[in-house]
């Protein structure tokens, strides 16, 4: 059962209660990320996030530790281009701790420039390390290829030239212009008592000053139709492309998903299906949407042998215009829609999976849908509604990539880019 309440300084409270467990997952969602940045300090939602966890004018870093340790308790946290998340997992009778912990991290951190000299340090190990992983820098780079000139280009991460510009001064100005309570959801789902946990979160964050700085907003932004290639000497090649999608808060990304499972989202799927299995071209081959707001993505990836690389976007392209022109099946949808059905339901079987759910959903759609209502909506899904979307999505002059590799001086994948 939802429940919510707006504290009296703006900061939205959302609850899912789930008697039959004795956990609970409380999440604080701050609507900032990497896209909210500029060039000069792209990482600082990132940087804050490790900051927070430096220590507080109750404890130290240590003493946060090993308070969460001493509970048998999970506290983390995330960041992503729109947002970032604190949150903790523990038994419920240890709520009242949670939100405590949360408070004393989120109002009450020292931010120590000594600190952020060390937290730099370890954030560019982090960079180092991604960029030792090219199966997941291809994204990056497919990303700020597709939308080169805006925000949402940014790697979450930052880069080590942006990193060096971030100081005390630039955490604090930007905490205060972000961390506020227009842009604050605190969501919380397990076993507790509502009345109860809204006291407590009033009582720590109330008195949070509700300052007159409007919510996170974005501008419209173009799809460029770019390919990009970064050289890395390495045995394979990683190739990331793909098509304008669909933006969030649409509902037709119900039957994007429906596409994406056929397509590429599992091992059934036509194109692990013909490009592995079939051909044994590639190890690994998927596809995935990305939505944000006034923005969306449909991104195929595989990862190859480099002379395998001419045959797998010849295939990829085959499967994308056999979409096209012959759509799908009803016995495919009807397959599609009760894959989709049971992961959706199976990945709501913790109270971390259900807090991330309704706290996301409040916060960047400002409505949570109830699991029922979601598969009604799945269910929905008709050949027609589908196949709008294919033609919506897959316009071949609108093709975008990125490629990680061994890259020859004359490579050029448009020759293979066969629309």
């Amino acid at each position: 059962m939802y429940k919510s309440r707006t504290l009296t300084n703006g900061i939205r409270i959302v609850t899912e209660y789930i008697p039959h467990v004795r956990s609970v997952t409380l999440g604080v969602w701050i609507h900032t990320g990497s896209r909210n940045e500029t060039k000069d300090n792209s990482g600082i939602s990132h940087f804050i996030e490790h900051m927070l966890f430096k220590g507080t004018k109750n404890r130290t870093a240590k003493q946060i530790a090993e308070r969460i340790d001493e509970v048998g308790g999970h506290l983390n946290a995330f960041t992503g281009k729109e947002y970032t998340c604190y949150y903790t997992k523990t038994l419920d009778t240890h709520l009242h701790f949670a939100v405590e912990i949360l408070a004393d991290m989120l109002l009450q951190s020292n931010v120590d420039s000594k600190d952020i000299d060390i937290e730099k340090n370890v954030i560019l190990e982090e960079i180092n390390m991604y960029e030792d992983a090219p199966e997941e820098l291809v994204h990056d780079i497919f990303s700020e290829t597709t939308w080169a000139g805006d925000s949402l280009a940014y790697p979450i991460l930052g880069t080590k030239s942006s990193l060096e510009k971030i100081d005390r001064r630039e955490i604090l100005q930007y905490m205060n212009h972000h961390y506020t309570p227009a842009n604050i959801v605190i969501s919380v789902a397990g076993n507790f008592d509502f009345d109860t946990v809204v006291n407590w979160i009033d009582e720590k964050f109330g008195y949070l000053n509700a300052k007159q700085y409007k919510k996170s907003e974005y501008q419209d932004i173009d799809f460029n139709t770019k390919i990009s290639y970064k050289n890395k000497d390495i045995e394979q090649t990683h190739l990331c492309m793909g098509f304008d999608g669909i933006v969030q808060g649409d509902d037709k990304i119900y039957e994007l998903l429906v596409i994406n499972t056929l397509l590429g989202g599992g091992m059934s799927s036509r194109l692990f299906q013909k490009i592995r299995e079939e051909r044994g071209l590639a190890y690994s081959v998927y596809s995935y949407p990305a939505s944000y707001k006034k923005a969306g993505l449909f991104a195929i990836y595989a990862g190859m042998n480099p002379s395998q690389m001419p045959e797998v976007i010849k295939l990829i392209c085959e499967e994308i215009m056999m979409l096209k022109q012959d759509k799908i099946t009803e016995k495919e949808l009807k397959k599609a829609k009760e894959q989709l059905k049971g992961n959706y339901i199976l990945g709501l079987e913790s109270t971390s999976s259900r807090m991330n759910s309704i706290g996301k959903s409040a916060l960047l759609l400002n409505k949570i849908r109830t699991p029922d209502e979601i598969v009604d909506m799945i269910n929905a899904i008709t050949i027609h509604s589908v196949s709008d979307v294919i033609d919506k999505v897959f316009d071949t002059k609108k093709v975008s990539a990125a490629v990680v590799g061994a890259i020859q001086k004359d490579m050029d994948i448009k020759k293979w880019i066969c629309f």
